[in-house]
């Protein structure tokens, strides 16, 4: 499946968004966007480099009113002071063109301009504004993604096809014209830009809906009648389990299908919640569907009637925690490290073949069992840890192995017991 999902991907354009490359079967891109006053430099700056950091490969920011679009510049040169080469969408509603013409190095800041076709205007200053937008974008060789939104949708062609639909001899429910509207915004505001004379390997677009339903059909729909490449995502997701289960399960049924080149999870963060957690998710979707890696794996025994002793939960904790720390080492100075696989398990039943699954994976005893704890290392039983110290020798033996297989040169050779005992 995940091979059908990379040929479907390439048929979308590919859309160079900065560094990025957004489509054309290049790999899924994490994206995420500032909860920040962006007038805010200071608070913007370190919000934007924290969601880099993370993992977050292009990050958003509104731009609503003059003095956002003037601090722009400034975030974008503070950025760059840093070493962080963060490519920047500016999310505009309403005002984005006057904004762009007032604010000459507004255009020139962002690496992509987002343009809502639902209320770039109203009436017949609508395709004005929206042309104007468009002329700025080309103007500065900039992609643009026109997101249409099921919360701010064009109300006129909703009306013109809802009167369509009520005059047919069979009508559609309300959800179906709805959702028809929503690929007609994106498709019809598309190709009015590449009348203009744009290229679609400028343009992304995106349909949100709060539905899982819904965005699947949206999104099937614009994948059989576009190349355009897509950002997907669930919009207004929620908090908590309920904004975590619902964009899993929406972007997992698309992506798994080929749709989709660069997502977001829309997350509510609870107050004082780090705004990364929508970047932690969206890399953890992709590297469990397998079209992605970006970090070490712990697979790990939920527990049950055989493993009353916390160990087993204490020691997966203590392991993962250690993974994330080292990490930002790891990732220079180990290439490939992030699709390390370690298992930590909690009794006989599954422990030793999990185990043995995993590059390395340790089994714990479980109630009543004999106080030792195997360890396997690619797929072989490599020692047994006894006594008070085992997480400490486990640690080492990961660290071990991350050193001899990831360090640059030639591959090494099996881990001998001498080794481990070491």
């Amino acid at each position: 499946m995940v091979a059908l999902a990379e040929i479907s991907r390439a048929r979308t354009h590919a859309v160079r968004v900065g560094p990025v490359v957004v489509g054309g079967g290049a790999p899924v891109v994490v994206q995420s966007m500032t909860n920040t006053d962006t007038a805010d430099i200071d608070a913007t700056v370190a919000q934007a480099a924290e969601l880099f950091r993370a993992g977050s490969e292009l990050v958003r920011i509104t731009v609503d009113r003059i003095e956002a679009a003037r601090a722009v510049p400034a975030i974008r040169e503070r950025l760059e002071v840093l070493g962080l080469d963060v490519p920047l969408v500016g999310d505009f509603h309403y005002n984005g063109h006057r904004l762009l013409d007032e604010v000459g190095e507004l255009g020139p800041a962002l690496a992509k301009l987002r343009i809502n076709p639902g209320n770039v205007g109203f009436g017949a200053k609508r395709d004005r504004q929206f042309e104007q937008m468009i002329e700025t974008a080309m103007r500065f060789d900039k992609p643009v993604r026109i997101g249409v939104n099921w919360g701010s949708l064009d109300q006129d062609l909703a009306a013109h096809l809802m009167d369509a639909n009520a005059g047919r001899p069979d009508p559609q429910p309300a959800d179906f014209v709805l959702r028809e509207a929503l690929v007609r915004s994106a498709l019809d505001s598309a190709a009015h830009a590449e009348k203009m004379g744009m290229s679609g390997t400028k343009i992304v677009i995106s349909a949100k809906v709060s539905r899982v339903q819904d965005l699947v059909a949206v999104y099937r729909e614009l994948a059989r009648r576009s190349s355009y490449a897509l950002h997907l995502g669930l919009t207004e997701a929620g908090m908590g389990i309920k904004g975590i289960a619902a964009t899993t399960a929406g972007l997992s049924l698309l992506l798994q299908e080929g749709i989709g080149d660069t997502i977001r999870a829309s997350l509510t963060p609870r107050p004082g919640e780090s705004r990364t957690g929508e970047v932690r998710l969206c890399q953890e979707v992709l590297q469990s569907l397998g079209l992605r890696s970006f970090a070490p794996q712990v697979t790990a025994c939920p527990g049950c009637g055989r493993t009353t002793s916390t160990v087993f939960q204490e020691l997966a904790e203590r392991i993962e925690n250690f993974l994330q720390r080292q990490m930002p080492l790891w990732r220079s100075k180990y290439p490939g490290v992030e699709t390390l696989d370690v298992a930590v398990m909690g009794c006989i039943v599954n422990g030793p073949g999990e185990s043995k699954h995993a590059d390395i994976g340790i089994s714990l005893p479980g109630t009543g069992e004999s106080p030792t704890a195997p360890v396997f290392i690619d797929g072989h039983k490599a020692t047994t840890l006894r006594g008070p110290h085992i997480a400490e020798e486990f640690q080492r033996i990961v660290e071990d192995y991350v050193a001899r297989r990831f360090a640059p040169g030639p591959a090494p050779g099996p881990v001998s017991m001498d080794e481990v005992d070491a």
